[in-house]
């Protein structure tokens, strides 16, 4: 009985924190730009603004210096919501920030090109893009990304691994001492792609939410701005199961001898793909244009699913991802459509009424 109200002691402290914490104070900061030299004589400069990672987006840019041997490029990496208010920013002072902009908060491209922040492109490689990863000319998918859970193989028994949303709500409800403390997942908060993610969550099952909600706060769910950062402690040992986690970055991690396992949902499973746009006022549209049509040409997509992101557009899976060889064929692959349905997400009150249910669902489950 005393760890059980340690426990709950913890949790409330931790989501007293998430709720009254000041945005401004915990919000990271871009980080210094990346130079990849030309490797012919300097032409151009071609600036990348992005909220991915480099080390996904290398392969992909040092091929396109391959083709544009001339082309200098700067890679400046943000979280989404930094990239989100720079870019806004720049856009609302008639400005430019870089030349092409990716995210993986789609609904923060999407609302910059609604609000007359992009610049249209018309190519041959933008009219093959499928109708869901195009909208109006202006934001382009260029990725194709499970949504999964993520697991530490040491930690986690075969009997234990969750194949549903539902299964993962109740192992932590059935086995709390086991898993307390030992669930990572997105700070919605801070992260934007975390925001997407669990209101699309939201959207697929309101009751299923509401209960895996309910556990994640039962389990003292450790809450990250990224990614990365809860792989980083799944590898580490330090967490046993990643909620929410992208595919790609994960299956990175296990090529490079992770000793982690994927699991796509059977219930359903959530794939993002990552955004691209140029900028309305971008100085260098030209290459800026150049870029994304290479992104989306069948170049780039081959680079993108040998070398980057692992997963095909055309549902192409990776080896070694449970319950993969099902995710197209069964019709459980939910992509989420780039399009105006995603101006919703970006509703200010909506997102305030939303992240408020999180947290207060959460500060409820610890209180006796």
């Amino acid at each position: 009985m005393k760890r059980h109200s340690i426990l709950r002691h913890r949790l409330a402290t931790l989501c007293l924190s998430i709720l009254t914490v000041p945005f401004s104070a915990t919000l990271p900061h871009a980080q210094e730009a990346t130079t990849f030299p030309a490797v012919a004589a300097e032409i151009e400069v071609l600036s990348i603004h992005a909220a991915t990672d480099l080390s996904a987006m290398e392969p992909l840019i040092r091929d396109f210096q391959a083709l544009f041997p001339n082309t200098r490029i700067e890679f400046v990496e943000y979280v989404t919501n930094d990239l989100y208010a720079a870019a806004a920013e720049a856009c609302r002072q008639g400005k430019a920030l870089g030349d092409v902009l990716l995210s993986s908060s789609v609904d923060h491209l999407v609302k910059l090109a609604n609000d007359g922040c992009a610049r249209g492109i018309a190519s041959p490689e933008t009219a093959a893009a499928p109708r869901w990863a195009n909208w109006r000319g202006d934001v382009f998918g260029f990725t194709f990304e499970p949504v999964v859970f993520v697991y530490n193989r040491s930690k986690v028994p075969a009997g234990d691994v969750p194949k549903t949303h539902l299964e993962l709500a109740d192992l932590l409800r059935l086995k709390p001492e086991t898993y307390a403390g030992q669930v990572g997942t997105y700070d919605i908060r801070l992260s934007g792609i975390g925001f997407l993610l669990a209101f699309y969550d939201s959207q697929e099952t309101t009751t299923t939410f509401g209960r895996l909600l309910e556990s994640l706060g039962r389990a003292h769910a450790v809450i990250r701005c990224c990614t990365s950062q809860i792989l980083d402690e799944l590898e580490a040992g330090r967490l046993s199961i990643g909620y929410n986690m992208l595919a790609s970055y994960a299956y990175a991690r296990v090529r490079a001898g992770a000793n982690l396992g994927i699991v796509m949902p059977a219930d359903y499973t959530l794939v993002l793909s990552r955004g691209a746009m140029v900028p309305a006022h971008a100085p260098r549209a030209d290459a800026g244009t150049r870029f994304v049509n290479y992104l989306l040409s069948s170049r780039g997509q081959e680079v993108s699913r040998r070398e980057a992101f692992f997963f095909g557009a055309g549902g192409e899976m990776p080896p070694g991802v449970e319950g993969a060889s099902s995710i197209v064929r069964t019709g459980i692959a939910r992509p989420i459509a780039i399009g105006p349905a995603l101006l919703a997400v970006q509703d200010h009150e909506r997102r305030r009424r939303f992240i408020s249910d999180w947290g207060r669902t959460l500060v409820e489950m610890s209180t006796p």
